[in-house]
């Protein structure tokens, strides 16, 4: 298949002219509502600008249709603590993403509120800057935002933004092939190859292909740490101490408090529909002159905080725990704790949700935390030296500035993800099972966030789904993850919501990673291009050579 060769050669003059105008239109075009390229990237996070730069690096004409604003997701919208796991198996674009911050970084004007030296090189075995290897780790969201923006502009690429997918009726098949996807602004975009960069998987999930959301069970794939997990608990986020669940404490008929649910928490390692809490990654400074107060939410409700009380009550003080420290005086701001950022159990919906829906949900994680934040700040019953520190911090003024400083991205850890040929598990990254075509490494904790907040046999309140395993060594990933089943798409690359289990995705799910497979998917498509073929015909070996020469690491 090939779409551009069917183009009318009426159309000649006007593609011209349209390849002579701004670098944000400079695409071929049947008009001004449909245009074409070599490839399509649907997505704006890391993995999508990374996938069109390597696209076009190698030559091709790429259009990236973000559906958002701005560009980067989840890097250039608050996560600036990067879960970097082992940095040497960060490599290709990747690592020179975190070496354009690193000369970012080396300007004295990027050090507008604090001295270089005084920042030095914070982080708990997470090094800031390092500088044998010419890389920063840690940063400000503008500044990533900046050079996302930079490779995009120095690579020529045409960014159409804001331009979300009718997910209804926008994404034509021919025979086992992506022909073309409509936008719900109407324009269509028609291509060879297709990547769905997105945190959702909705292009993925439009043309048909098989995928999953929630949790499989232990037995789907022979594992140990998938499923429901009750009484596991490892990274401290769940309660500590015997907390009643109950309006009037131990008395089940007064009615269960906000945030709990009274639905049974399901049998240990049986699959569920769950998926792991949400939360944004606030940008927070204790600079005077760059701080914007934290004021009182017009729709606060101090109710929806009762369980925070009586977890202070019960002696836990840990709330600066996750507070990590960024350049500037800010900080990046995780979940910490059994009731802290993230939002238990509120997003359930959210991977397949109407875009009105998803919007709702993101209003209310909003909500929520806006609304714990002025919990911390003033409520009587927060401990008088939490509240005191509390009230140093506040919004970033330069940051998220048409946002309301707020992050543009929720933190989407998990949606769908697709059931391909080929399924990482947590045996690939454990190294119980071997990977026979690596396109990239990861070496990240398999790390899953609480899913469900229940009650136990005995009354009180727990968390449940916080899961933490290391593997002892990197592990590959296989390019098998990023293709559908070849009778399901023969033209579509999906390097973020891959094939892969859900406690797997804990560990891939790392920014650096899908930056990394980003590329790798990216190089694929190329080669499909150029050799004509359908992506899962081109030799691994070939692909694994053009990988080695961009800098990818494959191995260790």
């Amino acid at each position: 298949m090939n779409i551009k060769t069917h183009l009318s050669n009426c159309l000649f003059v006007l593609l011209l002219i349209l390849l002579t105008s701004s670098c944000e239109n400079r695409q071929k075009s049947v008009s001004n509502k449909q245009f074409s390229a070599d490839v399509i990237v649907y997505g704006g996070n890391s993995s999508a600008v990374i996938a069109a730069v390597q696209v076009a690096k190698m030559g091709k004409e790429v259009i990236l249709v973000s559906p958002d604003k701005h560009l980067g997701g989840l890097t250039s919208s608050g996560l600036g603590w990067t879960d970097t796991g082992n940095k040497a198996v960060i490599g290709g674009l990747a690592r020179d993403f975190y070496h354009r911050l690193y000369l970012h970084y080396q300007d004295e004007s990027a050090w507008r509120w604090q001295e270089k030296n005084e920042y030095g090189n914070k982080g708990q075995g997470n090094v800031a800057i390092d500088g044998e290897n010419r890389t920063m780790w840690i940063f400000e969201p503008h500044a990533a935002e900046l050079v996302f923006e930079q490779l995009v502009a120095e690579y020529k690429i045409p960014v159409h933004r804001e331009a979300l997918l009718d997910r209804e009726e926008g994404v034509v098949m021919v025979e086992d092939a992506i022909h073309s996807i409509k936008t719900l602004d109407g324009n269509i975009y028609m291509a060879d190859l297709f990547i769905d960069a997105s945190y959702e998987g909705d292009l993925m999930a439009a043309a048909g292909i098989s995928y999953t959301v929630g949790r499989e069970s232990i037995d789907t794939y022979g594992e140990d740490w998938n499923g429901i997990q009750t009484g596991v608990l490892h990274h401290g986020h769940h309660f500590k101490s015997d907390v009643s669940p109950y309006v009037i404490p131990g008395e089940p008929t007064s009615g269960v408090l906000p945030r709990i649910s009274t639905e049974e928490p399901g049998e240990f390692g049986d699959g569920d529909h769950c998926v792991q809490a949400y939360c944004f990654r606030m940008c927070l400074t204790d600079l005077p002159e760059n701080r914007v107060a934290i004021s009182r939410p017009p729709d606060y409700d101090s109710t929806q905080y009762e369980l925070l009380r009586r977890v202070f009550a019960s002696g836990w003080s840990e709330v600066f725990y996750k507070y990590d420290p960024i350049p500037n005086h800010k900080t990046d701001v995780n979940n910490h704790g059994p009731f802290s950022t993230d939002n238990i159990g509120m997003n359930y919906d959210y991977p397949e949700a109407s875009y009105k829906r998803r919007t709702d949900i993101i209003e209310e994680h909003t909500s929520y935390q806006k609304g714990l934040l002025w919990f911390l700040v003033s409520d009587p019953a927060v401990p008088e030296d939490i509240r005191e520190k509390m009230s140093h911090w506040g919004y970033s003024r330069d940051e998220f500035s048409d946002n309301g400083h707020w992050p543009h991205q929720i933190y989407v850890r998990e949606a769908r993800r697709m059931v391909g040929d080929f399924v990482m598990t947590e045996n690939e990254v454990l190294g119980k099972a071997p990977v026979e075509q690596s396109v990239g490494m990861g070496s990240y904790t398999m790390d899953s966030h609480n899913v469900q907040r229940y009650i136990k046999p005995d009354g009180f309140v727990q968390n449940e789904g916080d899961i933490g395993v290391h593997p002892d060594d990197p592990y590959q990933i296989d390019m098998r993850a990023l293709l559908p089943s070849k009778d399901e798409c023969s033209n579509l690359l999906v390097p973020v919501c891959l094939s892969c289990s859900h406690i797997a995705f804990g560990s891939i799910r790392m920014e650096p990673v899908f930056m990394i497979l980003g590329q790798s998917a990216a190089t694929l498509a190329v080669m499909a291009l150029e050799e004509e073929g359908a992506i899962h015909d081109i030799p691994y070996e070939k692909l694994r050579q053009q990988l080695l020469e961009d800098g990818q690491v494959l191995q260790q």
